[in-house]
């Protein structure tokens, strides 16, 4: 279901966005409603990407480290 949405804007923005459409074969609704998809999809992708991030870093990485037994072995050249 698609819904009308009242837009204010310059009447010189409005004049470059009517050129930007016709070079892309389009009108300024399809041309508006097509940025504002693509803007939502990046940041739903910013946003799991960082939930990922996050789990990632919560459950820990295993960087092979092993500690030294004695502190002699600790200061062996």
């Amino acid at each position: 279901m698609k819904t009308n949405v009242t837009l204010k804007i310059e009447a010189d923005l409005l004049r470059e966005a009517r050129i930007l459409a016709a070079e892309e074969g389009s009108s300024i609704s399809a041309l508006l409603a097509a940025r504002l998809e693509q803007a939502v999809r990046e940041r739903r992708g910013y946003q799991q990407a960082r939930k990922r991030a996050v789990a990632r870093l919560r459950r820990g990485f295993d960087l092979g480290f092993k500690a030294p037994v004695s502190r002699d072995e600790l200061h062996e050249r």
